[in-house]
């Protein structure tokens, strides 16, 4: 090869073999994504011990639960902007810092006013870090692969509630309640370390934004050597980002507003269905007449499916992403309306939820991919931190929905069809994005268009 070479960074990325430094950077962002998990599933597990230590009523604990969300939610919009404008790392390494430094203060907290405030800004620091994690995680990965590495990344979140709610079961009796929140604290706090000093700056984002050709070559060579001889880096974008725009100013342009206003719609709708399960299934199993231990067994069948998004992400790679991914908001609305049906057939039931909660949470773990495909490198970070940022509400929207349909005293089968809507109204979303933005297959295919870099 001549010297003094100029390398298109993703045709690199997508000609040499997935190294075992990408393998770190994979590590480091499912950690992240898993901690993420662990938080969401361990507080509502600490929610007993302190009815009993602090003597509350369940309704006062409405903020404790709900203060993360809140905080995920703005943490999540405000990270975007900032990653693509300061760059991915700097955003990953501060939110890591923060949430972990928030939940290990938590574990101190005298009363539930303290509480609170630390949930929320550790929500703030776990909604900044996960869309970063995706967006970095998207950009060291070639073409082919994007879709599956990225899901599987995104596994970290059912993993992590999956572990962290086994734990504090653990935890709680042997060491206390505010052991949960000091690990969830503590953990963070090495990873920090270990992001600060393992974690690279994207490749793309160093390109769009001109950094010093020595810095990428850095980085690339990590990969593989044959990087050594290059004198200058390009990239080619799917679709060039409007000149002159903010990243805001990208998602919200012309040519990405009705894709983005539909991933919205398709992630908030989706997270309407999870939290409305997750929440109101152990209570809405018991009042028709189920024990309450085998309530919450058959309850926690729903959330175990998340690993469901790998498969998703190989057919993403190979086929249009947006129609996979509107099929199985499709599949999970029918699944959802049959658990309604069929609460008096404990087998059938329990097979139901399964079903349902592998669909859905496939459907929901690969949106982040999806819309990480979708933007350019200069407004990737802003429009997935857009997307799950948004989508909180939904989750918020979802608690209350199941609240005002028990208190208008609709049936068991009745809420579980309103509940099953917000499933066709993702699957409508995404096909509006597919007509308005037509892909041939997945979006993850290498696109030629125009080039960055210097």
């Amino acid at each position: 090869m001549p010297e003094g070479r100029s390398i298109d960074v993703q045709t690199f990325l997508n000609e040499h073999p997935f190294s075992g430094y990408q393998w770190v950077i994979f590590a480091l962002c499912f950690w992240i994504v898993l901690l993420d998990g662990f938080d969401t599933a361990a507080i509502g597990y600490i929610a007993p011990s302190l009815i009993t230590e602090w003597s509350v009523e369940r309704p006062a604990l409405a903020p404790v639960l709900s203060a993360a969300l809140f905080g995920l939610a703005f943490g999540a919009l405000s990270a975007g902007p900032l990653a693509d404008r300061f760059g991915r790392k700097a955003v990953l390494v501060a939110s890591v810092l923060i949430f972990g430094v928030a939940c290990l203060a938590s574990a101190f907290s005298g009363g539930l006013t303290q509480l609170v405030i630390w949930r929320f800004i550790t929500g703030l620091g776990l909604g900044a870090a996960m869309p970063n994690a995706v967006t970095l995680m998207s950009e060291y990965c070639p073409d082919g692969r994007r879709a599956t590495l990225t899901n599987a990344m995104f596994c970290g979140f059912p993993l992590g509630a999956a572990f962290g709610g086994f734990l504090a079961a653990w935890m709680i009796p042997q060491f206390g309640w505010r052991s949960v929140l000091m690990l969830g604290g503590i953990v963070p706090l090495v990873l920090t370390v270990l992001l600060f000093l393992l974690l690279p700056e994207s490749v793309r984002y160093m390109v769009a934004e001109s950094y010093p050709a020595e810095r990428i070559r850095n980085v690339l060579r990590r990969i593989s050597a044959t990087a050594a001889d290059a004198a200058s880096f390009v990239m080619h974008e799917k679709t060039p980002a409007p000149q002159s725009k903010s990243s805001i100013g990208v998602v919200l342009s012309g040519d990405y507003v009705v894709g983005s206003v539909m991933l919205w719609v398709a992630y908030f709708m989706g997270l309407v269905i999870f939290y409305a399960l997750i929440n109101w299934m152990p209570i809405l199993f018991r009042d028709a007449g189920m024990a309450p231990g085998t309530a919450a067994l058959i309850s926690a069948l729903f959330p175990l499916g998340g690993v469901g998004a790998i498969l998703s992400g190989w057919l993403m790679d190979r086929f249009n992403a947006n129609i996979i991914i509107a099929v199985c908001f499709a599949l999970t609305a029918v699944a959802v309306y049959a658990i309604g049906q069929t609460v008096g057939t404990l087998g059938l039931l329990m097979l139901m939820v399964l079903v349902g909660g592998t669909i859905m949470n496939t459907a929901q773990s690969s949106l982040p991919a999806l819309a990480a495909a979708f933007y350019p490198t200069h407004g990737r970070a802003t429009g997935v931190a857009w997307m799950l940022g948004l989508g909180r509400f939904g989750g918020i929207a979802g608690s209350f929905l199941v609240a005002e349909l028990s208190r208008r005293n609709l049936s068991f089968g009745e809420i579980f069809t309103i509940v099953a809507v917000p499933g066709l109204i993702s699957a409508v979303a995404l096909i509006i994005k597919q007509f308005a933005h037509p892909e041939d297959k997945s979006a993850y295919t290498a696109a030629k268009g125009e080039a960055l870099g210097h």
